[in-house]
């Protein structure tokens, strides 16, 4: 039998290791992560309660700390591995009978669709998220959802209508800047830094080089003011895209200040993601030094001792 506080320490627990992986990657303690997912988090599910919402309540911090050990396999490469666990946390969600988690669930899985380039069955996922979550979320979740099916239509080559959701999507998360969130969405920063991010990546299906630097730059801001100390893993994503980004309009010398920046904040970072933008970084260096950029030597030597430390 189990109460409010066994709840409670799951869900504090969940805190601190979403916390650490936003800052120290997905590679890092994820056997920390899986041993507790197997005994605390597993006791929890099969538990017996007193009621039914705290039945509904155990069974979402189940599926919350699957889902995040999902998103560590994810950030580690390991993506079959981190579609099972999104599996499991869609099943769990759907048996606490949580459709607004229910739609966190989806919308992760066609984000990750589209992140390794199999966007079959994205818009349809993303479509499956934002019906279940319209009539139940406020404008800040919402537009949460609006970003993902504004992602999903660029990828399959909707352009116009992408555009569109974006706009929605930017609405709403300005509206919804003071709502109370559920706690399983406010442990990796705000609306308007996602929805930033996303918006960048619709532009960049685009090739909209312009609007998509805006964007991640916004989001590395957005990011890096986040709980107070900045979330190291995705502020440094953001700005390696936004120096990709400087690249293709031609601004070579700010492409390399701004990978200098994210190179700092991929200091202790232990992530899949993480490496292969430092490589990218420096295949782009690479031919900017041919081009003879000054920094870019430098900066070239500075990815190669991070790729060193970080093997």
């Amino acid at each position: 039998m189990i109460g409010e506080g066994d709840i409670a320490a799951v869900r504090s627990m969940l805190t601190a290791f979403t916390t650490i992986d936003e800052r120290q990657g997905g590679l890092h303690g994820r056997s920390a992560v899986v041993q507790y997912l197997r005994t605390d988090v597993a006791d929890l599910a099969r538990a017996r309660v007193a009621n039914e919402s705290l039945r509904a309540d155990a069974l979402t911090a189940a599926a919350s700390f699957t889902f995040l050990a999902g998103w560590k396999a994810y950030d580690a490469g390991e993506h079959g591995l981190a579609q099972r666990y999104y599996l499991q946390a869609l099943g769990l969600t759907r048996e606490a009978e949580n459709p607004l988690h229910e739609a966190w669930v989806l919308r992760i899985m066609a984000h990750n669709g589209m992140d390794i380039a199999r966007p079959e069955h994205t818009l349809d996922l993303a479509d499956a998220a934002l019906s279940l979550a319209t009539g139940r979320a406020g404008p800040g979740l919402l537009s949460m959802f609006v970003v993902c099916r504004a992602r999903a239509l660029a990828t399959a080559g909707r352009g116009p209508e992408a555009v569109a959701e974006v706009r929605r999507a930017q609405d709403l998360a300005i509206r919804g800047e003071n709502d109370e969130l559920p706690y399983w969405l406010t442990l990796s920063g705000a609306p308007r830094a996602a929805v930033a991010s996303h918006s960048a990546k619709v532009f960049r299906a685009l090739r909209d080089h312009p609007n998509a630097a805006k964007q991640y730059a916004s989001a590395g801001r957005s990011y890096g003011t986040a709980n107070g100390g900045g979330l190291s893993r995705v502020t440094a994503l953001s700005m390696s895209a936004l120096g990709r980004e400087q690249a293709a309009q031609g601004h070579l010398e700010q492409a390399c200040t701004t990978w200098s920046h994210a190179l700092g904040h991929f200091e202790g970072v232990y992530s899949d993601r993480a490496v292969k933008q430092v490589v990218s970084i420096r295949r782009q260096l690479h031919i900017f030094n041919r081009r003879g950029v000054g920094a870019a030597a430098e900066l070239d030597e500075r990815a190669r001792s991070w790729q060193l430390a970080h093997a």
